[in-house]
């Protein structure tokens, strides 16, 4: 019996969500057959990949020393095939979410160079889009590349494309609906209440590091499933006070935006591709998109985390 790329796509995918049903969807095939899959490719090497009980799933010695291979070759087995396929297919680019900045990013640069061709895809986080991107089954994705759950893959590189304002967004009832601004004291004072980011920890993070930096309380709640879902979260709060891009506009949402200032936080959006792509519509995309300047790290009037600013000084 021989190793198939069927089978090494199975085990990487397992490997990587240490879920059995989490990498059968995302292969589309049943769990009974990703089992098989993986079972055949255990019996050809004769021996176990996984330990598996009730609750856990966890790679054995074998497996571990066999994931670095099986990316590799199921990496190479994906370039093969694109390499024999029409040279206009289009560029696979992770917007992360329709509400957010990147999604505008990337019209603008397909409005400047029509022919790109952009085929669009939304992992609600970069770290979802990372596994996707070392294969490169995606060309490029955006996000925040500090507080990803593993450390950052050699592979892939970056570079900062948006410094985005953010706003604070209450009730139209809310105490603080009639601020113009809101400063560090105030948030210390009210609290930030948001939705559980879920798989984007790099957004948790960034969370965090913002509370921690302004002195405020944090709370997650349930994730937001949607756009209504989280106006309807934060609609909720009569005390704590929400974060947004200062890009969304509430218009009829029953929601006010407040500048928050002195200092002003800024989330760092950068785009991710692999090292190896070397596909003429993504360079031609990263041409396109825009380079910001960084502020200066003493500089009082704005905030980013200090992790960030130092890498992206690179």
């Amino acid at each position: 019996m021989e190793a198939t790329i069927e089978g090494m796509r199975a085990f990487v995918v397992t490997a990587e969500e240490l879920h059995f049903g989490r990498a059968a969807e995302r292969l589309f095939v049943s769990q009974q057959a990703l089992s098989k899959r993986i079972r055949r490719l255990e019996q050809t090497l004769a021996a176990p990949l996984f330990e598996r009980t009730t609750r856990t799933v966890e790679l054995t010695d074998a497996g571990r020393r066999l994931l670095p291979h099986a990316v590799e070759a199921v990496s190479a087995f994906d370039r093969a095939v694109r390499s024999g396929r029409a040279v206009d297919e289009p560029l696979r680019v992770d917007v992360y979410d329709e509400r957010f900045t990147p999604l505008r990013i990337v019209r603008r640069a397909s409005e400047l160079h029509p022919k790109v061709g952009i085929e669009l895809s939304m992992r609600q986080g970069l770290s979802p889009a990372l596994p996707p991107l070392r294969r490169q089954e995606v060309d490029a994705a955006f996000g925040r590349v500090h507080d990803t759950p593993e450390p950052w893959p050699a592979e892939l590189t970056y570079r900062l494309v948006r410094l985005e304002p953010l706003a604070a967004f209450v009730p139209e009832d809310h105490r603080l609906a009639g601020r113009s601004v809101l400063r560090p004291a105030d948030l210390r004072e009210a609290g930030i209440a948001m939705p559980d980011p879920a798989g984007a920890v790099e957004w948790r993070g960034y969370l965090q590091r913002l509370a921690a930096r302004f002195e405020a309380p944090l709370r997650f709640n349930a994730p937001a499933i949607g756009r209504r879902h989280l106006v309807e979260q934060l609609l909720r709060e009569k005390s704590a006070v929400g974060l947004g891009e200062m890009s969304i506009d509430p218009a009829g949402s029953g929601l006010r935006r407040i500048p928050i200032a002195d200092p002003e936080p800024l989330m760092p959006w950068s785009v991710v591709w692999h090292r190896r792509n070397q596909r003429p519509r993504l360079r031609t995309l990263l041409q396109r998109l825009p380079t910001p300047t960084l502020p200066s790290p003493s500089d009082p009037r704005v905030w980013i985390p200090e992790t960030d600013h130092r890498s992206l000084l690179r």
